[in-house]
């Protein structure tokens, strides 16, 4: 019913995207702080309610999120919160390496010695939280930290495969540090001998690389995690 007043009222058309935009953000939002968790159904319906929109542009919303990789569409299930597999995730780590070690390499001669101290700083309050280890709070400082050291990349095109991949990984929210918590340790090591090496002025190969190395690094850690987690 909702969507044929839609198609009839050239004006609620008109207003479509911005509900669109609404539902998208709304939804979004409630994926990324874990209110709606891996394997959540998405009632249209019921979320159109809740906007006070019609089902329409919950519709185009969980379109795009299934785009991200966000949502899934399944016959006789609906719309879904994604679940990242294993195998996903593995995909997912493996590009990244790539695509984030060369935007980092790329960001290299950019950053500013702001841009470093600020790197730093994220990394020392992700060092912080190791004891009392939150891992939703540690992930989100990771790609604080992260983002400060490939965001300057000249190459949109690079930059917006890093995007993608760390969109991806959203839908892991907590990321391997959850059930790999000593990853976290080794992480933060890793992150000052990146930022040492941008400093120095390292060759961008060996700054490539290392931010290669560490990516696969946690890939690796959650492989081993998977194996034990297998066999026992």
């Amino acid at each position: 019913m909702a969507d044929t007043a839609l198609r009839a009222d050239p004006a609620l058309k008109a207003v479509a995207p911005s509900k669109s935009q609404l539902a998208y953000e709304f939804i979004r939002e409630r994926i990324e702080d874990d209110r709606y968790v891996s394997g959540y159904r998405l009632v249209l319906g019921s979320i159109a309610g809740e906007l006070g929109i019609s089902v329409v542009p919950v519709r185009e919303a969980i379109r795009r999120l299934e785009a991200e990789g966000l949502v899934t569409f399944e016959k006789n299930v609906g719309a879904q919160v994604a679940f990242l597999h294993p195998t996903e995730y593995t995909y997912t780590m493996e590009t990244l390496a790539l695509v984030e070690g060369a935007a980092t390499q790329l960001s290299a001669p950019r950053l500013t010695a702001e841009h470093l101290r600020r790197a730093r700083q994220v990394n020392e309050a992700m060092i912080a939280s190791l004891d009392g280890f939150d891992p939703h709070r540690f992930t989100q400082l990771n790609q604080e930290f992260h983002s400060v050291l490939f965001e300057e990349c000249p190459n949109p095109h690079i930059l917006d495969l890093v995007h993608r991949g760390w969109n991806r990984l959203a839908v892991l929210r907590d990321s391997v540090f959850s059930f790999v918590p000593g990853r976290a340790r080794e992480s933060v090591a890793e992150h000052e001998h990146i930022v040492a090496l941008i400093e120095s002025g390292a060759e961008p190969l060996e700054i490539e690389l290392a931010a290669r190395r560490h990516r696969l690094a946690t890939l690796d850690a959650f492989h081993a995690y998977q194996d034990e987690h297998t066999h026992h």
